[in-house]
């Protein structure tokens, strides 16, 4: 993580006001109604964040609400036996997850008795959080300018910034943490992290992106490459 803090991208401050503008004004419009957005709760946060994981966003609405019905806090959820927790996983696949949020339920009430952690590194710290999961956790719940970086947010940011390649995995894997903390406005970062997460869901696809609905084309370095071939 101290690298890619240490790490500053070079943008131009026009491009970069004119992503966050147009982008935050395209998700107000257009942002998905997602239950897990109707609240602050980062353990109803974690419980979304943690399901969304290698799992598509309709598969996971008829499961959470469920699991919060039957696990409504922490406590619950840390106070269950791992079976039952297993049986209320069972059909999300990828059970080691159910596994980790049931024991960073238990490393909450043990460790913060029963206080949901506020700091990065302490939310970073719990069993099967990673990198982004952390960040997703302290920007939606407190509004921390912390950066998260999925896929889809991933293609947006290298689309739209990136012209050359990084040499290396690593030195692009720094360019993009970075990028995806410098584009976050001010107070605001609950906000642009959604709106780039369903940005890169919904208009800048993997396959067959929809760059004539992206309200910052004309600026995008991906359509500027591609611009003999794709629509305007």
């Amino acid at each position: 993580m101290g690298n890619a803090r240490r790490y500053r991208p070079r943008l131009d401050e026009a491009k970069l006001r004119a992503f966050q503008t147009r982008l935050l004004r395209w998700f107000r419009r257009n942002g998905r109604d997602l239950p897990w957005r109707r609240t602050r709760d980062p353990y109803e946060i974690l419980v979304s964040e943690v399901m969304l994981q290698q799992t598509q966003v309709e598969r996971v609405r008829e499961y959470y609400g469920r699991f919060l019905e039957e696990y409504p806090t922490v406590q619950d959820l840390a106070a269950a036996k791992p079976g039952r927790v297993r049986e209320s996983w069972d059909g999300l696949g990828y059970y080691a997850r159910a596994r980790n949020l049931h024991a960073a339920a238990r490393t909450i009430i043990r460790q913060y008795q029963g206080r949901f952690p506020r700091r990065l590194e302490d939310v970073l710290a719990l069993p099967g959080v990673g990198r982004y999961t952390a960040g997703a956790v302290v920007s939606f719940a407190y509004g921390e300018p912390a950066p998260i970086l999925d896929t889809n947010v991933r293609r947006v940011l290298s689309r739209f910034f990136v012209r050359r390649r990084a040499t290396s995995p690593a030195k692009e894997e720094r360019q993009l943490w970075a990028l995806a903390e410098a584009v976050i406005p001010a107070g605001d970062a609950w906000t642009m992290n959604q709106a780039l997460m369903d940005f890169g869901a919904t208009v800048c696809t993997a396959r067959n992106p929809h760059c004539e609905r992206c309200p910052m084309r004309l600026r995008c370095a991906y359509y500027a490459r591609a611009a003999t071939t794709l629509p305007g």
